[in-house]
């Protein structure tokens, strides 16, 4: 029996002692409490935050259009280059990636071994207009950058129009 067990919650005379099943609100307030925070932190028990946990499908990827360029940023915490493959065909350019880690210590009376696996993979849909032959990533710091540019077809189109006031 846990010290827990033994305390008299909401008891008036304190003779008695509640248990945790006798539907104690008490109790159950607490077992909620204690379910929120083991849910927290277990995602910090997770590789790469929540790895492979995303609820996006996948980690915080950024796209921006410059007037020459598409660019994806993609953020890859802890993970080597050699374990990130992107392909590209003329409708979707596709990241994908793989994080293996391990720990292990041996010391007097203990043996410790941890390792954590997981993998993503992203596939967004391009835009007409894009020179997939001219692409180019980059990968430093933890992030891939994935520079698309513009065909001069598509550069030739934009043209400006003037706003008027009414």
């Amino acid at each position: 029996m846990q010290i827990r067990d033994q305390i008299p919650w909401g008891n008036n005379k304190g003779s008695e002692i509640a248990k945790p099943d006798d539907g104690n609100p008490v109790f159950s307030l607490q077992r909620d409490v204690n379910r929120i925070f083991e849910d927290f932190w277990k995602r910090f028990d997770q590789p790469f935050g929540a790895f492979g946990r995303w609820d996006t499908g996948g980690p915080r990827t950024d796209i921006a259009e410059t007037e020459s360029a598409l660019e994806v940023s993609v953020e890859l915490p802890g993970i080597d280059q050699k374990d990130v493959d992107v392909s590209l065909t003329d409708s979707a350019l596709t990241i994908k990636g793989e994080k293996k880690s391990g720990q292990e210590e041996s010391k007097k009376g203990y043996h410790l071994l941890e390792r954590s696996y997981g993998s993503f993979y992203r596939s967004i849909p391009l835009p007409s207009g894009v020179d997939t032959d001219k692409a180019a990533a980059q990968f430093k710091n933890g992030v891939l950058t994935v520079t698309l540019p513009k065909t001069e077809e598509a550069l030739s189109r934009v043209r400006k129009i003037e706003v008027k006031a009414t």
